[in-house]
């Protein structure tokens, strides 16, 4: 069984579609990161960074094993169960490129612009225009992508998919006001978004934790 840690987040979010998309049993462990549950012993026992998601797989020969960081669990699963990432060649290597973008790129600086343009309510403009030029550059990476493929990494649907639809799904909804308008210029990544969005694992995998 799979105990996933989790809250209402991207990050968090990219793991429960993994494992919907799966299709196999597990179960969730809401991490309330607004009443800073995720300092709790107990949770860094499991995700040393205090941060979530993380999860701990009890099927395993060598007993139970924790894996945090969403990048690594999307590994982790995706070569347990054979699914989602390529076991060899040019088709993994491109799948983990475009893991690592978001992991390194779009995540931090969707997250950057969220913040000083939503939460902070603009006060540093410098760091605003900053984090919003970035995103406007990566956006625009992501759309030249879509452009000659049908996902991410080419023709299927894989991890790296699953690690960037909250991202882009939350710049375009809750971060809209400083991103809404560059998402929905960008012609491949709204097919994209709508594509992905109505697979009903990924419907499920947004809507999760519920709280």
């Amino acid at each position: 069984m799979i105990t996933l840690y989790t809250w209402t987040t991207p990050n968090g979010r990219k793991i429960s579609i993994m494992l919907e998309e799966l299709g196999i049993p597990y179960e969730i462990m809401p991490v309330n990161i607004g009443k800073g549950e995720q300092f709790d012993p107990a949770f860094l026992a499991i995700s040393p960074n205090n941060k979530i998601p993380a999860i701990v797989d009890s099927d395993t020969p060598d007993g139970p094993v924790s894996v945090f960081e969403s990048g690594a669990i999307l590994i982790y699963l995706a070569e347990k169960y054979g699914r989602f990432l390529p076991a060899s060649g040019a088709a993994r290597a491109s799948t983990l490129e475009w893991l690592m973008w978001q992991m390194g790129g779009a995540g931090p600086m969707f997250g950057q612009a969220n913040y000083f343009g939503v939460t902070d309510k603009g006060r540093d403009e410098a760091a605003l225009k900053r984090y919003v030029a970035e995103s406007e550059r990566l956006l625009g990476v992501l759309d030249t992508q879509l452009e000659k493929n049908a996902y991410m990494a080419g023709d299927e649907f894989s991890i790296a998919d699953m690690a960037t639809y909250p991202w882009v799904f939350s710049a375009g909804t809750y971060a809209k006001d400083v991103l809404g308008e560059i998402v929905g210029s960008k012609v491949h990544v709204q097919r994209w978004l709508k594509e992905v969005g109505e697979r009903p694992a990924v419907k499920r995998g947004m809507a999760l934790p519920v709280v």
